[in-house]
């Protein structure tokens, strides 16, 4: 039976986190859970968000489920991410984002797509710096001015991953059309190159007798008009980092928003799910934080990690079967609402 390691981290991932581990294990009893720490209180409590134990710990059982981080919006010195670090120490290279209508939280049914966003580099490749000559105890001194610049860092070789990552997710799910989203031109260099090292993927896919797929592209800001407006057109999308973040967080809306949102961050032979909400520390403790995310997160794990398609499919349908009774509004009445319908 598959192994997972369990995160919580800040904020209601203490909540979900604990809902998503009980689904799982009563889809598959002799699942064994290792829990470790990653976060925001993590840092404060041991110098570091993301300890060596936890890497280890994924690393041995190959999955992970990560609840949510609470980042502070300012510099803190030695402070990294702790999401960001699980990308990147485990080469999470891809992050996967399915939406689809569910019954009553949806404003249009037939919405079905997945948002494949490049996971490694792009504007999140942490290269940030002051390109001024100040000394950093002056940085905040409002009278100085100040350069900051961020390096947007786009590869062939990641982007042919990537690529490559998607193709086989369109495969395994019988999906046909391909969306290419980028800002080429505007940026020719880094989104001419990812726009065209991913075509060169398909491309070949499709002389080696590959049918039945079609590829086209869109810019960002149109493909974020059509998001809003047109999002029956979308199968699966394939972005940049911050493109793709923000588009999966917009297409969230048609899912039922960011509660019944999940995602994958997955490797070659290890992945990371995590629900695409934050730490919501406004409402964290009092038991009201909507689960379904978290849980979704764990099927998808099953799904496309562990190989376990049928027993994703039974917490999918809990799932819909419980939005459609109508949601409780508490955890843990929505935790043992799909807990009945799995049984």
């Amino acid at each position: 039976m598959p192994k997972l390691c369990v995160m919580p981290g800040d904020g209601i991932g203490q909540e979900v986190i604990p809902a998503a581990a009980a689904v799982l294990q009563a889809v598959f009893p002799d699942l064994a859970i290792v829990e470790a720490e990653a976060g925001w209180a993590c840092f404060q409590k041991q110098g570091v968000s993301v300890p060596d134990s936890t890497l280890a710990a994924i690393r041995e059982c190959g999955a992970g489920l990560f609840g949510a981080v609470s980042s502070p919006s300012y510099q803190v010195e030695g402070y990294r991410s702790a999401i960001l670090t699980l990308r990147q120490e485990l080469n999470l290279y891809a992050n996967i984002r399915p939406v689809q209508s569910w019954p009553t939280v949806s404003p249009r049914p037939n919405i079905d797509m997945i948002i494949v966003r490049e996971n490694s580099e792009g504007l999140y490749s942490g290269r940030e710096r002051i390109a001024s000559s100040i000394p950093k105890s002056e940085i905040r001194n409002q009278e100085l001015e100040i350069t900051a610049v961020a390096e947007r860092i786009i590869t062939r070789s990641a982007s042919r991953r990537i690529a490559v990552k998607t193709l086989a997710l369109m495969h395994s799910q019988k999906r046909h059309k391909l969306t290419i989203v980028h800002k080429a031109n505007v940026l020719p260099l880094t989104d001419g190159l990812f726009r065209d090292s991913v075509r060169e993927v398909f491309n070949a896919e499709v002389q080696k007798g590959a049918e039945g797929i079609e590829i086209d592209e869109l810019l960002v800001d149109v493909a974020a008009l059509k998001m809003v407006g047109e999002p029956e057109r979308f199968d699966t999308l394939v972005t940049t980092n911050l493109f793709g973040d923000i588009l999966s967080d917009a297409a969230s809306y048609w899912g039922g928003g960011l509660g019944l949102a999940p995602s994958l961050n997955w490797g070659d032979n290890i992945a990371v799910a995590e629900p695409v909400h934050g730490s919501a520390p406004d409402i964290a403790g009092q038991g009201i934080a909507n689960p379904i995310a978290a849980i979704l997160s764990g099927a998808m794990l099953a799904r496309y990690v562990w190989g376990l398609g049928k027993e994703a499919s039974r917490v999918e349908t809990a799932v819909y079967n419980t939005l459609a009774a109508g949601l409780p509004s508490t955890t843990q009445g929505i935790l043992q609402s799909i807990l009945n319908h799995l049984h």
